[in-house]
């Protein structure tokens, strides 16, 4: 019977210790949430999804010690921002939430660095399209602010295509190889492209139109597939 009992105490008290313990070793790198630590560790540091709790607090991804991924952080004085995180700063979409006297105040939109950058931009709007198989918009990570247009059929460059004519709300003609768009252009635009192109077959042909609008500056590749 006491040696029963001997083994609930030890369950009982030193097993929480041990636990606290290795919880305790998995570091977290942010001064204000480092003091109790539930979750994921890798190599000593919080690492996956966890709850850190300090002076202020934080639920959600971590990677090497460090908020990131996806989480909710919140202040001791009840502010909270929920949305992505890099190394333990606001990066990418988010909404800060502040707290005033008399209501809250949300901040929504995108981050760099924990600085506020705007709005979310809208995302590419097609407008007007006929006999168009399927379309993409593809930012290059250029510095330019420009819109290239690539015509495509069967996987390769469609080389049917006839009385191509394109107009645009602003900015200059440009093309880069078999590329073809504007260059200089002030966002947002609004691109329309008109031509004649043969069908996958080679056997009739046919009139194709697609208009859209890019809000969202940067240097764009749209491919169009007929």
């Amino acid at each position: 019977m006491k040696k029963h009992l001997s083994f609930i105490l030890f369950v009982v008290f030193v097993f929480p210790t041990f636990h606290l313990n290795a919880q305790s070793n998995c570091k977290v790198l942010i001064p204000e949430i480092d003091s109790v630590y539930s979750g994921k560790c890798k190599k000593g540091y919080a690492h996956g999804k966890g709850n850190a709790i300090g002076v202020d607090s934080y639920v959600g991804k971590f990677v090497k010690g460090y908020p990131n991924g996806r989480g909710t952080y919140k202040w001791a004085n009840g502010d909270t921002y929920t949305g992505n995180w890099k190394e333990g700063k606001r990066n990418g979409e988010g909404s800060l939430t502040l707290k005033l006297q008399d209501r809250d105040s949300i901040l929504d939109g995108m981050w760099k660095d924990d600085q506020y950058m705007g709005k979310k931009p809208k995302a590419p709007k097609v407008t007007h399209k006929v006999s168009i198989d399927r379309y993409s918009f593809k930012k290059t990570g250029g510095t330019k602010d420009r819109v290239l247009i690539d015509f495509l059929q069967n996987g390769m460059r469609n080389t049917t295509i006839t009385n191509l004519s394109m107009s645009t709300s602003n900015g200059i003609e440009a093309n880069l190889g078999h590329s073809i768009g504007y260059d200089y252009i002030e966002f947002p635009v609004t691109i329309i492209v008109n031509y004649m192109t043969l069908n996958k077959l080679r056997s009739e042909e046919y009139q194709a139109i697609f208009e859209f609008v890019i809000s969202e500056p940067g240097d764009w590749i749209v491919e169009i597939h007929n």
